[in-house]
């Protein structure tokens, strides 16, 4: 009997959103979609993070993702960006939260490791190696849907090991994990 798993992966921005998604049937991955929300136009901070989380269960609710893969914001020196950057993925993993799917985080170069083999890969690299291994006909001009569709093939890659990263079923299982991250009333 074939066993069938659709991932979905994000790279969350508040500028562009990029997104990946995979089907795996008996532990081979196919390409199914990649393409990104783009938000620059938009000047409200919180009408773009409505609409990543509108866009996240959309997504869901159209490919019905049994897990999510979602990138990691990585530590800068600017304290803005890491916020908006930080808000911007937590409205996306709310949403998968919110239909009860598991989310998986990684951190940018566990993501480039994965798929090049070298975690200080550029997004140029990256791409390059998913057009290869995904047989895709062309990249994307700007590539942040690539990067999306990395976490979901990373995640396809770190499929049963023991520590791939940050994973949650729910909100219960986040709260259980990160028990300094949550107020108690």
């Amino acid at each position: 009997m074939a066993t069938e798993k659709i991932i979905l992966g994000i790279d969350p921005g508040t500028t562009i959103m990029g997104f990946g998604i995979i089907k795996v049937i008996n532990k081979q991955m196919y390409f199914v979609q990649m393409n990104e929300l783009m938000l620059k136009k938009y000047d409200d901070p919180y009408v773009k993070l409505k609409l990543i989380f509108e866009r996240t269960l959309e997504l869901i609710d159209t490919y019905h993702p049994d897990e999510i893969a979602i990138e990691a914001p990585f530590y800068g020196k600017n304290v803005q960006s890491m916020l908006k950057l930080g808000r911007a993925q937590g409205v996306a993993m709310a949403a998968g939260l919110s239909r009860e799917i598991p989310i998986t985080e990684y951190m940018p170069k566990k993501i480039k490791m994965a798929i090049t083999g070298n975690g200080n890969a550029s997004k140029e690299q990256v791409a390059r190696m998913l057009q290869s291994v995904l047989k895709l006909k062309s990249l994307p001009k700007n590539l942040d849907s690539t990067d999306g569709l990395a976490a979901a093939v990373c995640h396809f890659y770190n499929e049963g090991r023991v520590e791939v990263g940050k994973s949650y079923t729910g909100w219960e299982a986040f709260i259980k994990q990160n028990p300094n991250k949550v107020k108690k009333q």
